[in-house]
């Protein structure tokens, strides 16, 4: 009884006072139940930090990410930090525990050679064209797949040879294209021409046959459509194609800072990851630069 009527003070303060959306209190009623269900007291008072260990950990077990428990164990935090202030509950048994940390995945990436193959697309219809233009803007430039979506024509500067670009958390930034992609937006854009726009989509780099801007599920489709016909034995989708672009640049460059830049992370630890890709390379950099490291002749 005491479960259900602080779990329904909490879900009218979130609903009345803080305003949230339906999904998100559909998220947190989801949250609370599962903590009922994992914890073994009939008083939210009675919860130890044990207590929220075992359930992060049974949680665990059961197949669950250490992201969607990190989630979880916010959700359950935010609702012990409700219970002390409104309800004068003295401790929260989740300020210190943490999620579990999941197994860091590499990033997939295309060697340059099936890179290659797959952009050199040999056809001068208007769909051809159109996506050869913007599989070599993928490439060129480790555009995210809504910024893609998004490029509209008085984005690009084919003169100075950049695009501008919106990002996550709506951030801008400027982003450098190869010649191959200037040349392939060029021969798209006069295609583009004899198409007529629809007056939403009249900015809009990439559309339709009809005129209208792309969708992702539609870039989506064309590419792994290319990659079969290209013969590319490999699942390609969007990211793959940044993941290939930010690997490649590095390795060429070993400039982790201007390739953080050009994909417009915040954070140069989630750049960092490709490092991975080159560590011959950087143990012979290392061999050569450090003091320790030389080897005596």
């Amino acid at each position: 009884m005491e479960h259900n009527l602080f779990q329904k003070s909490y879900i009218d303060y979130l609903t009345f006072e803080k305003g949230l959306s339906a999904n998100s209190i559909k998220s947190y009623t989801h949250d609370l139940v599962q903590l009922v269900q994992l914890i073994e007291h009939d008083r939210f008072e009675s919860v130890k930090i044990q207590d929220i260990r075992r359930a992060s950990a049974k949680l665990n077990s059961q197949g669950l990410n250490g992201k969607s428990i990190a989630r979880m164990l916010s959700a359950w935090r935010s609702f012990f930090d409700y219970l002390i202030e409104r309800h004068q509950f003295k401790d929260n048994p989740v300020k210190d525990v943490h999620a579990p940390k999941n197994a860091k995945t590499l990033p997939q990436t295309l060697s340059i050679e099936q890179i290659i193959k797959l952009i050199s697309i040999d056809d001068t219809t208007l769909l051809g064209l159109r996506d050869k233009a913007f599989l070599e803007l993928f490439y060129s430039s480790g555009l995210r797949l809504s910024e893609v979506v998004n490029v509209n024509i008085n984005d690009l500067d084919l003169h100075e040879g950049v695009i501008t670009v919106t990002g996550k958390g709506n951030k801008t930034r400027i982003v450098p294209m190869g010649q191959h992609a200037i040349d392939a937006i060029k021969s798209w854009i006069e295609k583009r021409a004899s198409i007529k726009i629809h007056e939403t989509s009249a900015d809009a780099l990439f559309i339709t046959e009809r005129g209208k801007r792309m969708t992702p599920r539609a870039i989506q489709y064309r590419i792994q459509m290319w990659a079969i016909k290209q013969g590319i034995d490999s699942t390609v989708h969007p990211h793959l194609l940044r993941h290939s672009f930010a690997s490649h640049v590095l390795q060429s460059s070993q400039d982790l800072r201007a390739v953080q830049e050009m994909l417009g992370h915040a954070n140069i630890s989630s750049t960092q990851v490709y490092t991975h890709l080159d560590f011959q390379h950087l143990a012979n950099i290392y061999d050569k630069a450090h003091p320790r490291a030389k080897k005596k002749s």
